[in-house]
């Protein structure tokens, strides 16, 4: 089966989320951070980041997975989707550089 792709925002509740974090939400987002990095090392994720938009920062990802279920999955089981909140779209054109 072929991969679908999506790229996904994860959006903070505030606008200052980032700058403003109490100590559980500093943990949490620690959690994220390694959740993702592991469904980065099972070759589910290709990018993730916080993006620095002046208008304010959000997370964004690059998701190659079996079906929108299997991403429904994940977004679900990530600790900051307690804190924030996630939208998705698909990709439809992906090159993908292998070297990376």
């Amino acid at each position: 089966m072929e991969k679908q792709f999506y790229v996904l925002h994860l959006l903070p509740l505030r606008p200052d989320f980032s700058m403003t974090l109490t100590d559980e939400e500093r943990a949490i987002m620690g959690q994220h951070v390694a959740y993702w990095t592991e469904k980065l090392k099972q070759g589910k994720v290709y990018a993730f980041g916080p993006v620095i938009d002046p208008k304010g920062i959000y997370g964004l990802g690059v998701v190659g997975v079996d079906n929108e279920q299997e991403l429904k999955d994940i977004i679900a089981n990530d600790p900051a989707g307690k804190i924030n909140k996630y939208e998705y779209f698909p990709m439809k054109a992906v090159v993908q550089n292998i070297s990376i």
